[in-house]
């Protein structure tokens, strides 16, 4: 018993204080009562106007004629053994606090000593969650301090924070923050013989306008563009355009072509000019595989790739490379250059480093003479038979890496060079 209530000391809280700010809201159902009266007199009076609507609207937030009303409370979280829980939760995992109420809605806090990424592994991070099922979620604003800051810190913390919405079905809805360093929290006056206290201030809006609540009502897709492209290009509806590449035919579409690269608009619309538009013309390729311009085609609709096996990748990535290159589709060929590099090692770098110096593809030649800069690799690499291929193919290449290696040379040399003293007082230079 004894070792599980340590166990609970490390994540729990043992201190918990919420008070509901009771004035402040008979304060807003008073302040609602007098703008309905008001609004009344002035619409019997004839007097109401729309800049009056406006200048009300703009100071409820938005289109309606009653202010918000708000529920308003903080709660008090204490953390013991904040050096236990850094050793023993790893970055990405948490410990979850007792639920707690505040503006009528139950919450919990999850605690990440180590962060939530790589990224902030070295903040301490909170997450504020909604620990009950709502259906329209809950609208609310919250700050988190360390307890015992100025009462004018937390107000401006508070006050500056924007209105989120919560609700439980939705991972996305959780409020992460990169609560504060933990250099700086443990150098601070707030740890104290391990343990720190933070106070989390919660404002919920419980009248807020129909604008605010219409994804209560209307739930917007995500665009599915790449999708329909991917399926009429699977299909083949409307297809006016055919390539006959490594003995298959591939139907396509100008338009889409065209859009996509300049290369396909020359060669496409060209024809079209040329009064070649019938339905039925072929378009050959030459010299590349079918597998390849599919995948160029694919990219060309959808933005993706498609799935390749792990051991496939480098060598499709070659490919795709060069068939970007040669139909002007600069992103594809930059994200078959971002791959390769990860492929670079004694065996592939003179064959990679031949393709980035053919197709002009700068980033990849340097990741290439980056490899190569270390003595043992460079020694290595000129035993293959891809170097013999290197030379020859791409004489100035090896130019290059001659520099390279003299200039590593030449800078070996100056730092080893030793300066001693004789005894007649004249300097040797030894190398």
């Amino acid at each position: 018993m004894k070792k599980k209530i340590n166990e609970r000391r490390k994540y729990e809280a043992v201190r918990v204080v919420m008070t509901e700010a009771e004035e402040e809201a008979r304060m807003h159902v008073e302040y609602a009562a007098r703008m309905a009266v008001e609004q009344a007199a002035l619409m019997a009076s004839g007097e109401w106007s729309v800049a009056f609507d406006f200048a009300l609207a703009s100071a409820c937030g938005g289109w309606q004629c009653l202010p918000p009303s708000p529920a308003s409370g903080h709660h008090l979280l204490t953390f013991h053994d904040y050096s236990i829980t850094c050793k023993g939760i790893p970055t990405g995992q948490c410990a979850k606090s007792r639920n707690f109420t505040v503006g009528g809605h139950r919450w919990r806090i999850d605690y990440y000593p180590n962060g939530i990424g790589s990224s902030v592994k070295n903040h301490v991070t909170l997450c504020l969650i909604l620990d009950e099922d709502v259906p329209a979620g809950v609208k609310a604003k919250y700050s988190f301090c360390l307890a015992g800051e100025t009462e004018e810190k937390q107000a401006v913390g508070l006050a500056s924070a924007a209105v989120s919405n919560f609700c439980s079905w939705s991972r996305s809805c959780n409020k992460w923050d990169r609560f504060i360093k933990r250099e700086d929290l443990e150098s601070s006056k707030h740890l104290e013989n391990d343990p720190f206290t933070v106070r989390c201030d919660i404002v919920v809006v419980h009248g807020y306008s129909p604008a605010d609540h219409a994804a209560s009502f209307v739930s917007v897709p995500t665009c599915d563009l790449s999708r329909d492209l991917g399926e009429l290009l699977g299909t083949g509806n409307g297809a006016d355009v055919v390539f006959e590449v490594g003995g298959e035919i591939v139907a396509a579409h100008r338009c889409v072509l065209a859009a996509r690269s300049l290369v396909f608009r020359a060669e496409l619309l060209g024809l079209m000019k040329e009064g070649n538009a019938v339905a039925g013309v072929v378009v050959r390729v030459e010299d590349m595989e079918a597998e390849v311009f599919k995948a160029l085609l694919r990219f060309a609709y959808t933005g993706s790739l498609p799935e390749t096996r792990k051991e496939d990748e480098d060598v499709t990535c070659q490919h795709l490379l060069v068939a970007a290159d040669r139909y002007g589709i600069e992103r594809l060929k930059l994200i078959c250059e971002e791959k390769l590099c990860k492929y670079i090692d004694i065996g592939t770098v003179a064959t990679i480093l031949a393709l980035a110096e053919q197709h002009r593809c700068e980033g990849l030649k340097k990741a290439c003479f980056h490899f190569l800069a270390a003595p043992a690799n460079l020694r290595a690499v000129m035993a293959t038979d891809g170097f013999q291929h290197l030379s020859t193919s791409c004489p100035s290449i090896i130019v290059e890496l001659m520099a390279m290696s003299f200039g590593a040379l030449a800078q070996c040399s100056i730092q080893s060079v030793r300066c001693t003293k004789t005894p007649k007082d004249t300097v040797n230079i030894q190398f």
